[in-house]
C-alpha cells in the first residue's frame, strides 16, 4: 500500500535531505522543514535506516482545514484508524498549532485523542475505555494557519540517534547535523577529509560512513518494527540491503584533529564504536601545525564559537589560524560553522558562499571557500 510520508530535519537543511530521497529513487515535495514523499512499507523502513540529515519519518493520515474543535473532531473521526491501530493500541497524541485560530493545544490534543478513541470504539464494539496495553503508536496533530495534520511517527527516537556515541564533549554536534554538513561539500571517497577541532569525531565519522556508503540506521532500532500493519521482516529486509550496498574495501583518508588529548581518546572510542576506527586517523594536532599531504581535499570544521564573551578572543585567534594555514592550501575546499558574524574578518578572506544552518538553536553560518580550479 502506498502511504503520504514526510522527513522532517532541521531548518535549512530542507534541500540535503530532499536530494537524498532523490537519489534513494523518490519523487519529492518540499516545505519549511519537511520534504513529502510516497512509499509503502518497505519504504517507510528503507528512509528511516538510510536518511543521514533528516530527524524522523511520519506517515500522513489526513490533511484538513479547521476553525472549529468541532471540525476538529468530526475531521479526526472520520479517518481510517483502524486500518493503523489495533484495538490494544497505546496512542499518546502529541499536539501543535501554528498561527491557527484552534491555538490551545492542550485543548487540540484532548479532542484528537477523544476522535480517535470514539472512532476505535465504534469499530472494535468496545464500550468503555480501550486498553491501550499493547505496542505505542505514536500520533502527532499538527495545525499550520488553520490546516490540521494527522501522522504516525515511524522512527521513534530521532535519527541523529545512530548508537555509535558512547562519549561526548562540551558542545557536540548531532549525528545528523554533521552528516549535512558533509553532504553540503564537495567531498568524494577519493579526496582527503580534515576536521582540525573533532571534538568527540562525530564529523569524521559521519564522512567515514558516507565514503563506506554504510547506512546511518544499520544498528538502531524504529518505533515501526512494532505496527501491526508493517510486515515483520520488512525492517531486516532492507538493513540486509544496505549491508550489501556498502563499501567497506574501499581506502578512505579521513583525519579527525583536535588540541585537546582527552577529546581524541573520547573521538577514537566513539570510532570503534561505529566499526570505523580502522577508516580514520585521529591525532592530537593545533590547528596552526597542520600540514597536508595532499594538493587537494576537504576541510570541514565546527570551531568553538565564542558564546561566552571571554572566548571570543580565544575563537577569533583560532579563526586567524585558520586562516593563515589554509589560505596556504588554494586545491582544497574550507566549510568553517560558527555563529560568529565577524568569522570572515577573523579569517582574512571572504567566504566564497554562506549558508545559513541552525546547530540546535543557535543560528549559524556554514563559510565556505572553494578550492580553485585546476
Amino acid at each position: 500500500m502506498k502511504y503520504q510520508l514526510v522527513a522532517t530535519m532541521a531548518a535549512g537543511l530542507e534541500a540535503v535531505t530532499a536530494k537524498e530521497l532523490q537519489q534513494l529513487g523518490y519523487t519529492t515535495q518540499t516545505e519549511n522543514g519537511k520534504v513529502y514523499f510516497e512509499g509503502d512499507e518497505h519504504d517507510i523502513a528503507r528512509a528511516n535506516v538510510w536518511l543521514r540529515s533528516a530527524d524522523r519519518i511520519k506517515l500522513i493520515l489526513g490533511q484538513f482545514k479547521v476553525l472549529t474543535f468541532d471540525d476538529l473532531f468530526e475531521a479526526v473521526k472520520a479517518l481510517p484508524w483502524d486500518n493503523f491501530l489495533p484495538l490494544d493500541a497505546a496512542f499518546p497524541v502529541a499536539g501543535r498549532a501554528v498561527r491557527s485560530k484552534l491555538h490551545s493545544e492542550p485543548d487540540v490534543q484532548a479532542i484528537t485523542k477523544k476522535a480517535i478513541v470514539e472512532k476505535l470504539s465504534s469499530v472494535y464494539h468496545r464500550r468503555g475505555r480501550l486498553p491501550e496495553t499493547g505496542s505505542v503508536y505514536p500520533i502527532e496533530v499538527s495545525i499550520l494557519k488553520d490546516i490540521a495534520t494527522l501522522s504516525i511517527d515511524t522512527t521513534g527516537p530521532s535519527l541523529f540517534k545512530r548508537g555509535y556515541r558512547v562519549e561526548k564533549g562540551e558542545a557536540p554536534l548531532k549525528e545528523n547535523f554533521a552528516a549535512a554538513l558533509v553532504l553540503l561539500t564537495n567531498w568524494h571517497p577519493d579526496l582527503p577529509f580534515y576536521d582540525p577541532t573533532t571534538g568527540s569525531g562525530t564529523i569524521a565519522i559521519e564522512a567515514a560512513m558516507i565514503g563506506h556508503n554504510l547506512a546511518p540506521g544499520l544498528h538502531r532500532n524504529f518505533s515501526f518494527e512494532q505496527f501491526s500493519f508493517m510486515p515483520e521482516t520488512v525492517l531486516q529486509t532492507v538493513k540486509d540491503e544496505a549491508l550489501a550496498d556498502a563499501d567497506l574495501d574501499i581506502e578512505l583518508d579521513i583525519m579527525g584533529a583536535d588540541i585537546n588529548q582527552e577529546m581524541i581518546e573520547i573521538a577514537r572510542l566513539n570510532a570503534k564504536q561505529a566499526g570505523l576506527l580502522h577508516s580514520i586517523q585521529f591525532k592530537q594536532l593545533a590547528v596552526k601545525d597542520y600540514q597536508p599531504t595532499s594538493e587537494r581535499g576537504v576541510i570541514v570544521a565546527n570551531p568553538p564559537y565564542g558564546k561566552r564573551m571571554s572566548d571570543i578572543q580565544a575563537a577569533r585567534k583560532l579563526y586567524a589560524e585558520m586562516g593563515s594555514v589554509y589560505r596556504q592550501m588554494p586545491g582544497w575546499s574550507k566549510y568553517i560553522l560558527t555563529s560568529d558574524l565577524q568569522f570572515e574578518q577573523s579569517y582574512g578572506q571572504k567566504a566564497t558562499k554562506r549558508r545559513k544552518l541552525y546547530n540546535g538553536t543557535i543560528q549559524t553560518d556554514l563559510f565556505q571557500f572553494w578550492a580553485k580550479r585546476g
